[in-house]
């Protein structure tokens, strides 16, 4: 475990270190690596946050996290040395601006289904300029420019080319029209859903890595990403599962999340623990007078 601060940014272009971590991760040399949180809590972002992850994810759409806990915990994750990332609840032009003018890296959006929807969302995150005309972001971002390393005019210049837009492949519909999806101009990943993914085939979510129907169409999704030259990314419970991902060519691959630490954690320490006084009880019997001893002791 790492407690040592470091700059989320690698240049003084406000390029982020979660960019560089995708490039790398292109070049074959290592995954891009994160973590998934839904708790609240600016102390407990501040405590993910320098464990030695490129980004740590906020989510705001399955999560238990709001707006303005959402605020503090993107400053906590950059002020820690990492890229903040943020999935909101669904494709609302006003949640993609919270989150970027809240200083994320980047932003994930869910249940991207069509080009059109994927080309909603690139308007909605780019702020107008000769390159994109058809950018409608407001430019109000007063406390995003700080987690660039950038005063406030440098980051209007240089967010279009610095905010990383990644939406969510989760649903059949997806599937069918992920080759559109993926050479939208301004996606820069597309990541999949792997239990929503599964469900919308007609199975049960948590058995989507068993079921060829779901394998398949995953397989689809990277070919049609590395295709059209976009980073890829995969849900991950743990170390092995991300391994796995990356070894199959995605780039960006969480390990695991808070909420699934803290149950895993403590649902083995219980196990633990009763094994050790199962055992203890097991090989030391109490005695027949130990009941008649004990109440004596208490006379």
């Amino acid at each position: 475990m790492s407690n040592q601060i470091s700059s989320p940014v690698v240049d003084a272009s406000g390029k982020t270190r979660l960019r560089d971590s995708l490039e790398r991760a292109k070049r074959g040399d290592g995954p891009s690596i994160g973590q998934w949180i839904e708790f609240p809590g600016y102390t407990l972002a501040r405590t993910v946050g320098p464990l030695g992850q490129d980004w740590v994810l906020i989510d705001c759409e399955h999560g238990n996290i709001d707006d303005n806990d959402m605020y503090l915990q993107v400053g906590a994750i950059a002020s820690s040395g990492c890229s903040p990332i943020v999935r909101i609840p669904s494709s609302e032009p006003w949640m993609m601006k919270r989150v970027l003018d809240a200083g994320a890296h980047a932003i994930m959006v869910p249940m991207c289904e069509t080009k059109e929807q994927a080309e909603a969302i690139v308007r909605a995150c780019k702020y107008p300029s000769n390159t994109w005309t058809k950018g409608i972001r407001g430019a109000g971002a007063m406390f995003a420019s700080a987690n660039f390393n950038q005063n406030g005019r440098e980051y209007l210049l240089s967010a279009n080319d610095n905010v990383m837009i990644c939406v969510q492949i989760e649903s059949r519909k997806a599937v069918e029209n992920v080759e559109e999806i993926a050479n939208v101009d301004g996606i820069d990943m597309l990541f999949i859903g792997p239990n929503d993914l599964a469900s919308s085939m007609g199975y049960v979510a948590f058995d989507h890595s068993s079921i060829p129907e779901v394998q398949e169409a995953s397989k689809r999704i990277l070919k049609a990403t590395l295709d059209a030259g976009k980073y890829a990314g995969h849900f991950a419970l743990n170390a092995e599962a991300a391994a796995k991902r990356y070894e199959q060519g995605f780039h960006f691959v969480n390990c695991g999340a808070d909420i699934v630490a803290l149950t895993a954690w403590m649902s083995n320490e219980m196990s633990t623990l009763k094994a050790l006084i199962q055992s203890k009880n097991e090989a030391e019997p109490k005695s027949e007078n130990a009941g008649i001893e004990t109440q004596q002791g208490y006379n």
